[in-house]
């Protein structure tokens, strides 16, 4: 990982210091966690560098509502709202075996990255 942009290098620690056993939301099944979470990962070491490049932030990637964590899912973040790895990435959109998520959408509030909810303890 010491190839990765310090930038993506913290972020991924970040996801990587959360529990793979524990959901950060009581609205999320741990197991599904579990995947996003690995998916994150994944895409941080396969993509990151060039997300980064392009301008993707954490919480375009990585967002959930501040209060409400996974139930909001208009807050959440492109790599948040499945479990599925990501195949490209693109100046507004990460490309998925089946859709694309964007970040070019009318009216799309961004939440905060999911280790800082994760942190204030709201979603427990």
């Amino acid at each position: 990982m010491s190839d990765l942009p310090p930038a993506v290098a913290s972020e991924r620690d970040q996801i990587e210091c959360l529990s793979e056993h524990a959901s950060t939301c009581r609205y999320l099944l741990p197991a599904k966690w579990a995947a996003m979470r690995q998916s994150a990962l994944a895409f941080r070491d396969e993509h990151g560098t060039e997300a980064h490049r392009l301008g993707w932030t954490a919480p375009q990637l990585f967002g959930v509502h501040p209060k409400h964590g996974f139930l909001r899912v208009e807050y959440a973040g492109v790599l948040l709202v499945n479990d599925s790895p990501a195949v490209a990435v693109e100046p507004d959109r990460i490309v998925f075996d089946r859709f694309s998520g964007y970040r070019t959408k009318p009216g799309q509030t961004w939440g905060i990255p999911v280790w800082e909810f994760a942190a204030r303890g709201i979603g427990r």
